[in-house]
């Protein structure tokens, strides 16, 4: 009989994690009252609910900053530094919702000074003790787990690279074990055993963890292995090798228990994507105000220095692929849109004075903010491209419109990393679209503070742009 694994699996959900954030909360809680009280002030309501503003905030710019995202395996300095600048946001927010609301915070100047600077000592201080705490624990050989590999595979050398590399899992591993002739191109490991001597240590109490990282095509092997193994008491996992495929921005979902993995995927869906478009509108309106003049001066200045509309606007492909129209200041003598536009050249003769100069520092692309009010941009993601550039390259260059699982920014990773402006070799465009691909993957909501400060010293401006 065939058994129905639907509803049996589940995601993994590390309680510990839970605990972390629960006790940093926490941390922060007493150590406005440790203030309160060394003050001699008396608790109120009013700092009830400027605690709670405080955790709120804290618990939203550490989600962020994923400082709870299997901390364990983060280096002390990174986890310090997440602490301080989720912290800081944190302080940030506070400030302001008592400078432009009636919220008026219930701590004086000197208080107030006291319990910013308390609290992430306090922090830091109980996540160093934590981690030294579990680190000693490990060097004494406690809560340690005995790990042995079915298949000398790469995937199982990449897997015992990360046991190496994560001291903290407490992982002592055993060796890898395989029945295949050493000599085989799938056998990439040194192997310890045979797969069956593995199963024995593991009858005899002798393993704690199995990993099986053989290829997905040996499932009958897989079952038989499976079988033998249900004999013991060691935990078994499967990892499937889905580096085989070309993923972008996977994660596993479920269907009625059913567990789905995602291929290609857009990282801006529910919270993430709500965080995404706030960050666009907030920092967007912003910036508006701040250039709405040097706008009006540049428009004036198109206008008079040669004939034409002062704004350019081109057909390009954006969220999902759909056609947006993105806005820039006109800086040629032609505005070509069809089925053949031809990229700016060095002394390209259709780029007039004014236009040279606004391309080279990018002063043209500043009225794509008014596309990222509009919903049809981000101020950070891919640059689009014209929809007949789009046409060329998506043939010629393999998940290229991968590029469009998000919608195209001002500015973004490849720009940052040297690929602006011209795209004049094939090269070049695959240099631009792996940044582009590496960008979805790795999206954050910091990484985009991020590559939003390191275009304003070297995004701007450069001797590649015409």
């Amino acid at each position: 009989m065939k058994s129905d694994s639907r509803g049996l699996i589940r995601e993994y959900n590390s309680k510990l994690l839970i605990i972390g954030e629960l006790l940093d909360m926490l941390v922060v809680g007493l150590t406005l009252w440790a203030v309160l009280d060394l003050r001699q002030i008396e608790w109120s309501d009013e700092h009830t609910w400027w605690l709670m503003l405080s955790i709120f905030s804290f618990y939203i710019f550490s989600e962020f900053l994923e400082l709870y995202k299997e901390n364990r395996s983060l280096p002390l300095r990174q986890e310090i530094k997440k602490i301080i600048i989720a912290w800081g946001c944190s302080l940030t927010v506070l400030i302001l919702v008592a400078q432009f609301s009636h919220f008026i915070t219930p701590l004086n100047e000197e208080n107030f000074l006291l319990w910013c600077i308390a609290v992430p000592v306090e922090l830091i201080s109980w996540h160093v003790i934590k981690n030294r705490i579990v680190r000693s624990a490990r060097k004494m050989g406690r809560n340690t787990r005995k790990v042995g590999i079915i298949g000398a595979t790469r995937l199982g050398g990449e897997l015992l690279d990360v046991f190496k590399t994560e001291d903290w899992m407490g992982i002592d591993f055993i060796g890898f074990f395989d029945d295949r002739n050493p000599t085989r191109d799938e056998v990439k490991q040194v192997i310890s055993g045979e797969i069956k001597e593995l199963v024995g240590k593991a009858k005899m109490g002798e393993v704690d963890i199995i990993y099986i990282t053989l290829a997905l095509k040996a499932e009958d092997r897989i079952k038989s292995i499976l079988a033998e193994l249900s004999d013991t008491t060691a935990s078994v996992y499967y990892v499937p090798d889905l580096f085989v495929f070309d993923l972008l921005r996977s994660n596993i979902s479920y269907i009625k228990g059913i567990p789905v993995f995602s291929v290609h995927d857009t990282p801006f869906y529910g919270v993430d994507g709500a965080a995404k478009r706030a960050f666009d509108i907030i920092v967007g309106f912003f910036i508006l105000i701040l250039i709405s003049i040097p706008m009006l001066l540049i428009a004036i200045a198109v206008k008079v220095s040669s004939p034409g509309n002062v704004l350019f606007k081109q057909r390009r492909y954006g969220f999902r692929g759909e056609k947006i129209t993105v806005w820039k200041f006109r800086s040629m003598s032609v505005a070509e849109d069809g089925d053949n536009v031809q990229q700016a050249q060095k002394n390209d003769p259709r780029v007039t004075k004014l236009g040279a100069f606004l391309r080279r520092t990018s002063l043209d692309e500043l009225p794509q903010f008014i596309n990222v009010l509009q919903g049809r941009m981000s101020i950070v993601g891919p640059r689009p491209h014209a929809v007949a550039h789009n046409e060329i390259y998506r043939g010629q260059i393999h998940g290229y419109m991968l590029r469009h699982k998000v919608k195209p920014g001002i500015t973004g990773l490849a720009q940052i990393s040297g690929f602006r402006g011209e795209t004049d070799t094939l090269d070049k465009m695959e240099g631009r679209v792996k940044y582009d691909l590496q960008y979805i993957r790795n999206w954050s909501l910091w990484g985009d503070f991020k590559i939003v400060f390191f275009t304003v010293f070297k995004g701007f401006s450069g001797d590649k742009v015409y």
